[in-house]
């Protein structure tokens, strides 16, 4: 049988803190923070919803975030 899979460490943060930032500025600091993957995304966008440690996911209008998520 396959061994069980590790999910990925996921740093210990607050999405909401993201919300108002640029994204250039919320990139940078959930890098530093220790997420591996950022992904930006604009609103309405269609992506597909499989659960992913160490993702963090913001949506950007105007070059602001105006919403996040993990996985």
């Amino acid at each position: 049988m396959a061994p069980v899979p590790t999910p990925s460490l996921q740093p210990d943060d607050t999405p909401d803190s993201y919300v108002g930032l640029d994204a250039g500025t919320a990139d940078r600091q959930a890098r530093e923070r220790g997420w591996s993957t950022v992904r930006a995304l604009a609103p309405g966008t269609v992506i597909t919803m499989e659960f992913r440690g160490g993702r963090i996911n913001f949506e950007v209008d105007d070059e602001t975030v105006t919403r996040c998520w993990v996985g």
